[in-house]
């Protein structure tokens, strides 16, 4: 579990792709204190796991759902990631509960500065934005944001120099992927109240009900 504030941002050193995902290593330094074998390290909000490290670096694999979901698959050798340890008992949450587990992409469409703060507007689809509300959370490329504006195409973040600062979001250009993740909470309530449907319609099916219909004598 991770907290969408972002600790550092490291570049990618080595990529190994084959049909069945990649083998990426990453130059880091804040994120390897303390780390050990197995550790989970969000890049660009995916949770991966580490299988090795070294002084300067650490290298995960990426199993080929994770590239098809996700920006991982436009990677190139020195680009930009944000980083983030996992969510450790007794830190302070100062973003909000985000998995590390990316639900799609968006599209960056435009950037807008007004005063000292960047508004982004991200395209995507219907199927993330009726996850997305107004004054609610959304993690883009890991980094815990709120939603200042969402429509029926897309949705807009405001980030303030802070953010703009010590995370990737400001380095891409109009077009780039962006992986997105939102808030669990609306995912939960729907999967319940879809869950008892079903569960509900399948117990209205009876003798009396096929016979009607023509299915039973």
């Amino acid at each position: 579990m991770f907290t969408g504030i972002i600790e550092e941002i490291g570049k990618i050193k080595k990529i190994n792709t084959s049909m069945d995902g990649a083998s990426i290593t990453i130059v880091a330094h804040k994120v390897l204190e303390g780390v050990k074998l197995g550790d989970s390290i969000a890049t660009n909000g995916v949770c991966l796991t580490v299988n090795h490290f070294d002084a300067s670096s650490f290298t995960v694999d990426v199993m080929a759902e994770t590239m098809r979901r996700s920006n991982l698959k436009n990677f190139d050798i020195g680009s930009p990631v944000n980083l983030e340890r996992a969510l450790a008992v007794g830190d302070r949450l100062g973003g909000h509960l985000v998995s590390g587990h990316i639900d799609d992409v968006g599209i960056i469409s435009n950037y807008r500065q007004e005063d000292n703060a960047v508004w982004i507007t991200i395209n995507t689809s219907t199927e993330i934005l009726k996850y997305i509300v107004l004054k609610g959370s959304i993690a883009i490329d890991g980094v815990s944001l709120t939603v200042a504006h969402v429509d029926e195409k897309s949705f807009k973040v405001s980030i303030i120099p802070h953010t703009r600062d010590e995370t990737t979001l400001i380095d891409k250009g109009v077009g780039e992927l962006v992986n997105l993740e939102c808030d669990m909470i609306g995912k939960y309530i729907e999967k319940f109240m879809t869950f008892t449907d079903k569960q509900k319609a399948k117990k209205d099916i009876s003798m009396d009900f096929l016979t009607q219909h023509g299915f039973a004598k």
